[in-house]
């Protein structure tokens, strides 16, 4: 053989081992990065479920709380009276005040 051909044999060998270390160090980095994806999937999972479980555990509480105290919804229409105006509180008179229009 000559020189030439012997210098390209090699060559092309050693690029064609070189090309198979890398996609084989490649396929290993790419199937670690998969496992850590499924890891965080995984830790993900675990901690919904805890906020789950916190959120049902509140739910529960919440319910025992309201049967033992007497809890009553109360809406901002209860506190005035149908023209709009405020409610007095209790014991007190109602005065109006006059208005800057009335006096002219």
């Amino acid at each position: 053989m000559s020189r030439a051909s012997k210098l390209t044999l090699m060559g092309t060998s050693l690029f064609a081992a070189v090309t198979v270390i890398l996609v084989h160090n490649q396929q290993k980095w790419e199937k670690k990065a998969m496992h850590q994806g499924v890891i965080r999937d995984m830790e993900q999972q675990r901690v919904k479920r805890e906020r789950q479980l916190d959120f049902d555990l509140q739910r529960e509480l919440e319910a025992e709380y309201k049967k033992e105290q007497s809890v009553r919804e109360t809406t901002a229409e209860a506190n005035f009276t149908p023209s709009g105006r405020s409610a007095p509180a209790a014991g007190t008179t109602d005065t109006a005040v006059p208005s800057i229009a009335a006096g002219r």
